[in-house]
């Protein structure tokens, strides 16, 4: 409300002489093209954690051309050419004034120049000290009141239409609808009434705090809070051990005492070893009151074991940010993949012009990349998220002479990176672990990529076909070998594309391509540095023929699995199935939103988001007797139940009258026995607080497996529900309690404030 209200980025960062440049605001060059750079104003508001950007009218702006973005959602910050876009287009500006902010999730980058160099500094500065503070700020659980307190201060600001300071009851029901709720009209006027002290129909600046403290306000937290504290509404250490040994934690008084040194805001209760209501809340709004378990969010499992033992984040068509047909070719995108754990690309390399491989999806009106520029990327990505292997699955469709251009840029760029012999020296009678150094390598140096290449088949060939030898690029510094057995024919424009020059297959070190004739061939005699590919259908019809075969062979071999080609919309798959039957290489269209990136986001969620994951031992065994149709031969089975509160769901578009009517889904993925839904009734004009207070209940017969994805949708009755949030997790990473469940949206970035409050309930039966 108040254009002097306080700055919440704590620290007196707003005294800093680069915040101070971002507070008073300043035109930069917004550049989407050669031909499109107009000119806007960005301004970082008074919370410290938005920035607001407006065309450069004479007049007013119209409704709409304000747009605000949160530092909480900028991923990185890059000076000078360091994006697709700034490079092909920004050279009308100098380096130096160029900047790039690249935003979570697959929103666009926002290419930027300043008029000058010390202002292109200065905002460069200033947002990576921003962003330290927030990263600073999202572990200690004081992070929370300011999401909620900037969020509501914001919708404010924007109700606040005479911008008096002031609110009458008229807008204090905007602001109500802007935060995705009708409230009665009798209970809000109630409500407006208990906090106008004054009596004069408006609320002022600490009359309209008292009423938003009043709004968010969590009765389930203080219902709980009480159920511990007693008649006193404060809890002593030993009545929070009560509450931690129900949660299922360490319960001890030490621990206890830990956590109120940590949560609890008032010093004078921290002294008495005391928590209050508001401490309460903060440790459950915290990362310790997270349903993923924290434990499981650095590398925790054994990585010593062969690659085949893992389930290995792999995506397929890297190089498109949408659809396979006309979508665009970026670099971008292999960043994003990179930095969401992703350690499987795909390169499709066909004939470019002056000698020059490109990268596109061939045959259609997909935009071109190099194929140099894109090994540069992945120098300088490819291991900033993620240290362990990165495999390149090189497609490859060009000539023998661009070829050896594709083999040349590898190792001149790469460098030492790319792994070009076995470990050490001997014929392979396994696959190495992730974690294995190569030699003259440590495990301090960093890593390197492992490539998959193929080459085309003579004439072309059927899926069935025979396959050319390919490579697969390894870790720890260096590339191994795969094989991609997609048969395509080869270009015309290229006659001797059918052949895979020498210098290429050299690359192949580990993984030999080898056509797929049985599971009791490859079983009984394929080698340890063989692998094969299947199409989904190929997969699922092994999984329906014979799904204990197609898991022994995944504890001896690798096994890629890619979706089918002739989808114009780069859907994908159900990757559980494929991960079911413990095949590793499961690849999916990362550009394509969806439950089933999903389930990929939450498969891999866990141990440190390092793109591997190991199988469970059911999985890994030579001799197993799973069958991952039935899920027989697995550890289970367990059983859980889950109660559900909602708060501060994100309204679907801009409409005052648009609240939503949200209900929960909690959705299974696992073996077919396993796999269910379940969904609470949905709550009518509801987003900002909704109370099911439901229990919904599951039996899972092979939990080691099992994705719990849980889901928040629009009811609508006269045609399909709308999608409003989502998390995804391992079931084995869920934790008992009660639980805050953090919202993502399709894209995969954060719906904060936005929470589930649930209660979890899981034993084995």
């Amino acid at each position: 409300m108040d254009s002097q209200a306080p700055f919440l980025v704590l620290g007196g960062e707003q005294d800093d002489e680069d915040i101070k440049v971002m507070l008073n605001g300043s035109f930069l060059w917004k550049i989407k093209s050669r031909r499109r750079k107009k000119e806007r104003f960005y301004r970082l508001q008074e919370d410290g954690l938005t920035i607001l950007s407006e065309r450069c009218f004479k007049r007013a702006p119209p409704e709409g051309q304000i747009v605000v973005f949160s530092i909480m959602h900028i991923e990185a910050m890059r000076e000078g050419y360091q994006s697709e876009g700034l490079r092909k287009h920004g050279r009308y500006f100098p380096e130096t004034q160029c900047l790039t902010i690249v935003f979570k999730g697959r929103r666009k980058n926002l290419d930027l120049a300043a008029q000058s160099e010390e202002e292109a500094k200065r905002w460069a500065r200033g947002l990576k000290k921003l962003m330290a503070k927030v990263e600073a700020m999202i572990c200690p659980p004081l992070f929370f009141p300011y999401i909620s307190g900037i969020w509501i201060h914001d919708i404010l600001h924007r109700a606040d239409k005479n911008k008096d300071n002031k609110m009458s009851f008229k807008e204090i029901k905007d602001m109500l609808k802007m935060i995705n709720i009708d409230m009665n009209d009798i209970y809000a006027y109630q409500l407006f009434q208990e906090c106008d002290k004054s009596s004069n129909d408006r609320l002022e600046e600490h009359e309209i705090e008292e009423f938003c403290t009043l709004l968010m306000k969590r009765p389930e937290l203080e219902e709980l809070f009480h159920r511990y504290s007693g008649q006193d509404c404060v809890l002593s250490a030993k009545e929070l051990g009560a509450f931690l040994q129900d949660q299922g934690e360490v319960a001890d008084l030490a621990h206890a005492h830990r956590i109120i040194q940590t949560y609890e805001l008032s010093e004078k209760a921290k002294q008495h070893d005391r928590m209050m209501l508001d401490g309460f809340m903060m440790y459950l709004l915290s990362a310790a009151g997270d349903i993923l378990n924290q434990e499981h969010t650095n590398v925790y499992q054994d990585m010593s074991q062969p690659l085949c033992h893992y389930f290995i984040s792999t995506s397929h068509n890297t190089y498109l940010t949408d659809n396979q047909i006309g979508g665009a070719s970026s670099t971008e995108a292999y960043i994003r993949a990179f930095m969401e754990g992703c350690r499987c690309v795909e390169l499709d390399c066909w004939e470019g012009s002056n000698g020059e491989p490109i990268i596109y999806h061939g045959h259609t009106l997909t935009s071109k990349i190099l194929f140099r520029d894109v090994i540069e990327i992945i120098r300088d990505y490819a291991f900033k998220h993620s240290s362990y292997p990165v495999i390149l699955s090189l497609e490859n469709h060009c000539g023998l002479e661009q070829q050896v251009t594709m083999v040349r840029h590898m190792k001149a760029i790469l460098g030492d990176m790319l792994l070009t012999q076995t470990l050490d020296g001997q014929v392979p009678k396994e696959l190495p672990s992730p974690e294995v150094t190569p030699p003259g390598n440590s495990r301090g140096r960093g890593r390197g990529p492992w490539q998959h290449s193929h080459g085309l088949l003579q004439g072309g060939f059927s899926e069935r076909g025979p396959r050319a030898p390919s490579s697969m690029v390894s870790s720890h510094g260096h590339p191994w070998a795969l094989s991609d057995p997609i048969a395509v024919c080869a270009p015309r424009q290229a006659k001797d594309a059918a052949q895979l020059c020498p210098q290429l297959s050299d690359l192949v070190v580990y993984c030999q391509a080898v056509p797929f004739q049985s599971l009791a061939q490859a079983l009984g005699s394929q080698q340890a540095g063989q692998m094969c590919s299947f199409s989904e259908s190929k997969a699922r019809k092994l999984l329906k023929e014979s799904g204990n075969g197609l898991v022994r062979y995944n504890a001896q071999h690798l096994s890629r699995i890619y979706p089918l080609g002739l989808k114009m919309n780069s859907s994908n798959y159900n990757p559980q199935e494929m991960w079911n039957a413990g095949c590793q290489l499961v690849a999916l269209n990362f550009q394509t939103p969806g439950w089933e990136m999903d389930l990929n986001h939450g498969r891999f969620l866990v141990n440190g988001r390092c793109g591997y994951v190991l199988k469970p031992s059911f999985l890994r065994s030579r001799q197993a007797s799973f069958d991952p149709e039935s899920g027989r031969g697995g550890v289970g089975p367990m059983w859980a139940r889950g109660v559900i509160t909602a708060q501060q769901l994100p309204k679907l578009n801009d409409k005052k009258s648009s609240i939503v009517d949200p209900f929960v889904r909690v959705e299974i993925h696992g073996v077919r026995a396993d796999c269910t839904s379940k969904q609470t009734e949905y709550k009518l004009n509801n987003g900002f607080n909704p109370r099911w207070d439901e229990t919904l209940s599951f039996q899972l017969r092979v939990p080691e497996l099992a994705l719990v994805r849980f889901v928040v949708e629009d009811y609508d009755a006269t045609s399909c529900n709308d999608f409003v949030g989502q998390f995804t997790l391992p079931f084995i990473s869920l934790r008992e309690g009660y639980r805050h469940i953090h919202l993502l949206s399709r894209d995969g970035a954060s719906l904060a404030p936005a929470t589930l409050f649930v209660h979890i309930k899981a034993k084995k039966m």
